[in-house]
């Protein structure tokens, strides 16, 4: 694990170097529970499946980077879209990315890419959030039941240097009143680069809205929808999502292996 000072706070990260030439780096942005190793060894597959660079990083406060010093609010994604995920770039003197982001993460990606049109050179991303639904919302209660009865608190333990307030603030943010009209959907029509989105027909926080608006407002999205998926599709349904990736890699970097 390597580590990078982002806005005063330290960062885990772990770089996979580039197995062929004239590849682009990619970035993968974690999901709302997520760290660098909770992502298992999906990232030693996509950099062998693409022959990119691949960073994978805990966002602050996740896994063992530093976490903010203040509070949570209904704009954290944003914050790690326009502010966060620009400086880690500059720390890491990364100038074209494509990122390839799951759920939050994949929020964050769609964010950085309206806010920054000319920087990737794709994003992919896989049961994103634009918007909050009534599933979703009773998706993350049960969570929280979860959460209250059994060992997961325990598990999720192993991934975070401070595990309940990983959980706290993803829970806590998205129940709270003031995120009931959280909406990114205008950030969608002011991307400029490749589009895949990804989502399971059985994806337990959301539907198949999320990603359709993505293509109403991006021309030229591509959609995946895979049966048999439920919210994380690169466990549920790996070798489709690493050939998938892998393709829409070839088509946004402009080069085929």
């Amino acid at each position: 694990m390597k580590h990078v000072t982002v806005k005063g706070l330290k960062l885990e990260y772990r770089d996979y170097p580039a197995t062929a030439e004239g590849r682009p780096t990619l970035l993968l942005l974690h999901e709302g529970l997520g760290s660098v190793v909770m992502w298992r060894h999906f990232p030693e597959k996509l950099a062998a499946a693409t022959g990119c660079r691949l960073i994978v990083w805990s966002r602050a406060g996740y896994g063992g980077s530093e976490p903010y010093p203040e509070p949570r609010t209904p704009r954290y994604m944003h914050r790690e879209g326009e502010e966060m995920l620009p400086a880690l770039l500059a720390a890491l003197n990364i100038e074209r990315p494509i990122l390839i982001g799951h759920s939050d993460g994949g929020s964050i990606a769609l964010i950085f890419a309206g806010a920054f049109p000319e920087v990737p050179l794709g994003v992919a991303v896989m049961a994103p959030h634009e918007f909050v639904e009534a599933e979703t919302l009773a998706g993350i209660r049960v969570a929280r039941q979860v959460w209250d009865d059994t060992d997961w608190p325990h598990k999720l333990a192993r991934y975070h240097r401070d595990a309940p307030r990983v959980f706290s603030d993803w829970n806590d943010c998205w129940l709270s009143p003031p995120f009931r009209d959280w909406n990114i959907e205008e950030y969608l029509p002011k991307i400029r680069c490749p589009v895949l989105a990804i989502q399971g027909e059985d994806d337990e926080y959301a539907t198949m809205r999320q990603i359709e608006v993505i293509a109403e407002q991006v021309p030229g999205t591509e959609l995946l929808k895979l049966p048999k998926c439920g919210h994380s599709p690169q466990r549920d349904q790996e070798a489709l999502v690493l050939d998938a990736l892998a393709a829409f890699v070839s088509r946004a970097s402009g080069s085929c292996r």
